[in-house]
């Protein structure tokens, strides 16, 4: 039986430099005749830019999105002793950050609507610590596939507890909780940058934020070897830099976010539209958010049969993510669970289906996705 052929993959990061080619190149081309080629200007400027678009005091590039979670682990002191609360449906990566600095995760369930962390289990386990745990220290909602977290309740529970709050928005960048941009709302917040990201580098990138000079001077240091002078290390430290190429490829892609995330927005209209009157829910939007929609997912009880259905109709999709971390043989039967057990998460690890969303779709390559999806709803 033939396979029959993608046209329409689930992404595509090709199309995003082949977009932008001419001003990418130009930018290349800039630091390779510079011979500065790490911790430069292009660095420096892509960390005032992005803090400026951010609205907040400092931004710091580093190797990449797990990187940052740690770098600001690490700054705010977090570490052995001490436990760290998130989500077990994510990324594997935020988990790593936790164990990299020598922390103990404690994974929460999910809002089976967002699956964003649940709140009321986070202010449960803040009241009531599950017992054999370090002290909670801090608590990292990540904002997933591009949908705020309910952050409000986390964040007045946290200070209460005296309990940092670090922003995981490595698929976030531009979604708007309550009018303001995500990772404005704890001490400090974490991006990937990796290729296929809402604001992407053409390799592994990342950058974190904060409205504290204290913190950022400390992570700054951190990040190459403990350094305040050059070879004289101050505290342990570790090499996480982010290089001059990557910084300028950013530079050219971050004036271009807003319109880039308005074409997501406006792909999943198109596929809300299309999945009106079916059996296939549309994602979920909480009032008083903007999704960037990173991902696009729906759920089906029969993922694997949806899956083959598109790809029959030349449509590529992906399952972000086919098990949650604690199921994961690295981790399984070794990391704490909160009250509910993850049964939502569980659930959506078995059901979660991501279809192509990127804003280089071409009018043609929605309407075939759409197309697809009126007739899920026949």
């Amino acid at each position: 039986m033939d396979v029959p052929s993608i046209t329409v993959p689930q992404a595509d990061p090709g199309a995003a430099y082949r977009a932008q080619q001419d001003a990418i190149d130009a930018a290349v081309g800039r630091v390779l005749a510079s011979g500065w080629y790490i911790l430069g200007g292009e660095g420096a400027a892509f960390e005032r830019e992005y803090a400026a678009w951010m609205e907040q005091k400092r931004a710091i590039g580093c190797a990449n999105g797990t990187d940052a979670l740690m770098l600001i682990l690490r700054g705010l002191g977090i570490g052995p002793g001490m436990t760290v609360a998130t989500v077990s449906h994510t990324a594997v990566a935020t988990v790593a950050a936790i164990e990299m600095v020598g922390a103990t995760p404690l994974l929460l369930d999910i809002d089976p609507d967002t699956y964003t962390m649940d709140p009321d289990e986070l202010v449960a386990v803040l009241e009531d610590p599950p017992p054999g745990l370090p002290p909670i220290r801090a608590v990292i909602p990540v904002h997933l596939y591009g949908h705020p977290c309910d952050l409000r309740p986390m964040v007045v529970a946290c200070r209460a507890a005296g309990v940092a709050v670090i922003e995981d928005c490595a698929q976030a960048h531009g979604a708007l909780l309550e009018g303001g941009r995500v990772g404005r709302f704890g001490d400090a917040a974490a991006f990937s940058l990796y290729p296929t990201k809402n604001l992407g580098a053409l390799g592994d990138a990342g950058v974190l934020t904060t409205d504290d000079e204290a913190l950022a001077e400390r992570i700054a240091a951190i990040r190459q070897y403990g350094w305040k002078q050059r070879y004289l290390s101050d505290t342990v430290g570790v090499n996480s830099r982010l290089d001059e190429m990557q910084a300028a490829i950013l530079r050219v892609r971050l004036p271009l976010l807003e319109a880039a995330n308005a074409r997501r927005r406006a792909i999943a209209a198109a596929y809300d539209a299309a999945l009106a009157g079916g059996p296939i829910a549309a994602p979920s939007c909480r009032p008083g958010v903007e999704h960037v929609y990173h991902q696009y997912v729906v759920r089906s009880p029969d993922r694997e049969a949806l899956a083959a259905r598109l790809r029959a109709r030349g449509i590529a999709t992906a399952v972000h993510y086919p098990a949650a971390v604690h199921q994961q043989l690295a981790y399984f039967g070794r990391i704490a669970l909160g009250p509910a057990a993850c049964a939502e998460t569980e659930l959506a690890a078995r059901e979660v289906l991501s279809l192509p969303i990127y804003p280089e779709l071409t009018d043609e390559q929605v309407e075939t996705v759409c197309a697809a999806l009126r007739a899920e709803a026949r």
